[in-house]
């Protein structure tokens, strides 16, 4: 496994990209990643470097807002860039997932200067990981994490921050570490901004996932840890009103199934193609003429072209509601995503199982690794049940009720 470097990346001036720009650049990066995924998956290489040339292009700074010099590309354009990247690898896909989060974060809740230094910092060409889900609690919702003042009897001396994260992805190769923490134990919660080289952050690479397997989505360790009292966010007032920013981070693993999805239809047919024998009874020179063939992949497309449809509904759908915010609009997004979010499992796990039934005896050959892509579907699609966003469909259909506010819608 490889060893990325946790030294602070020198200041560089991201490209600003608008919609063509950004998409261009996605499907450029997606083909480099591509020829490296197998690869980094059997070794377990942690691409760092991958990440460093996703940064490079400025794709990691396309939603920073135009009033703090950013490109303020729309979801519709950031879904589609998750989706290319994606379909190179899903991996490098996921890692700056909560990157995105979290200038999200900073857009609803961060006070002007948090914005002006923080959104700076991404144009700058640095990243934000994540230190969000508690380990060893009941539910997941449960944070013990928590800050505490470094004087009760002197506020501004700043916090002092405790706990420990799982699943927290992005963190080894970040610059700041957004972790969600109780003030007081028992307050509200809110965002703690750290630096990733801060004492007493420990990041330890302890992610043992079958798939998604260089994501490096291991361990965060805080003890005593500094926090400025200017670098705390409010967090819990997100859901007072009002939002999308569940259905805005939701949007984002609809959009990295979707790659799987169709990375994975890629591969199949490129393997039939190029490798696979033809069945006896098929009565065919060519593997790729055998009509159930033919039939199996026009199914499969037709399960990954509606899945994509549906994905870039709901990425419209979150737009338009930031457009016009209300309880409704709100709602819609929300609803909008649960589809795309269970259309887009369901293509990701449906597709990277029946990859072997049209490939074929060679392609289960372990030097292959074709079944990176159900393994990579299997585990990321885990991170929320497609059967609670099927469930909050079928209420709306039913009685209208609109989906609950948080995270994961």
């Amino acid at each position: 496994m490889s060893a990325p470097t946790t030294e602070r990346r020198t200041p560089v001036r991201v490209p600003v990209l608008d919609h063509r720009a950004a998409v261009a650049a996605a499907a450029l990066v997606a083909t480099e990643l591509a020829a490296g995924s197998a690869e980094r998956d059997r070794e377990r290489v942690i691409p760092a470097a991958e990440l460093d040339t996703v940064a490079r292009a400025g794709l990691l700074a396309l939603t920073v807002p135009a009033a703090y010099g950013g490109a303020q590309c729309s979801t519709a354009t950031l879904t589609e860039v998750v989706r290319l990247l994606a379909t190179g690898d899903p991996n490098v896909a996921q890692i700056p997932h909560s990157h995105f989060v979290y200038v999200n974060a900073l857009r609803h809740q961060g006070t002007t200067a948090q914005r002006t230094r923080l959104f700076g910092e991404v144009l700058a060409g640095r990243r934000f990981g994540n230190a969000q889900s508690e380990t060893g609690t009941k539910h997941a919702r449960d944070v013990r994490t928590t800050l505490r003042p470094r004087d009760p009897d002197r506020p501004r001396d700043g916090w002092r921050l405790d706990g420990v994260k799982g699943y927290s992805t992005g963190a080894l190769l970040a610059d700041w570490i957004p972790v969600l923490a109780h003030l007081d134990e028992d307050g509200p919660l809110c965002v703690a901004w750290v630096g990733r080289g801060a004492r007493g952050v420990r990041v330890v690479d302890d992610w043992d996932g079958m798939g998604q397997r260089t994501t490096a989505s291991g361990t965060v360790r805080l003890e005593d840890v500094d926090v400025a009292v200017d670098m705390v966010t409010p967090w819990h007032l997100t859901f007072e009103g009002p939002s999308t920013y569940g259905s805005f981070a939701q949007v984002l693993h609809a959009a990295i199934d979707a790659g799987i999805a169709r990375a994975a239809l890629t591969e199949a047919a490129d393997f039939v193609r190029t490798r696979s024998r033809p069945h006896a009874d098929a009565g065919v020179d060519r593997h790729a003429d055998d009509p159930t063939v033919v039939a199996a992949f026009g199914q499969m497309e037709l399960q990954v072209r509606g899945a994509e449809a549906l994905l870039a509904v709901a990425a419209r759908t979150v737009d338009e509601a930031d457009t016009h915010l209300t309880a409704r609009s709100a709602g819609e997004a929300s609803l909008a995503t649960a589809a795309a979010r269970a259309a887009t499992t369901e293509a990701a796990l449906a597709v990277s199982t029946r990859l072997f039934e049209v490939c074929g005896t060679r392609s289960a050959l372990a030097a292959l690794d074709l079944d990176r892509h159900w393994r990579n579907a299997r585990t990321h699609t885990l991170h929320d049940p497609a059967a609670w966003k099927v469930q909050h469909l079928g209420r709306w259909a039913v009685d209208g009720t609109l989906p609950p506010r948080h995270g994961q819608l």
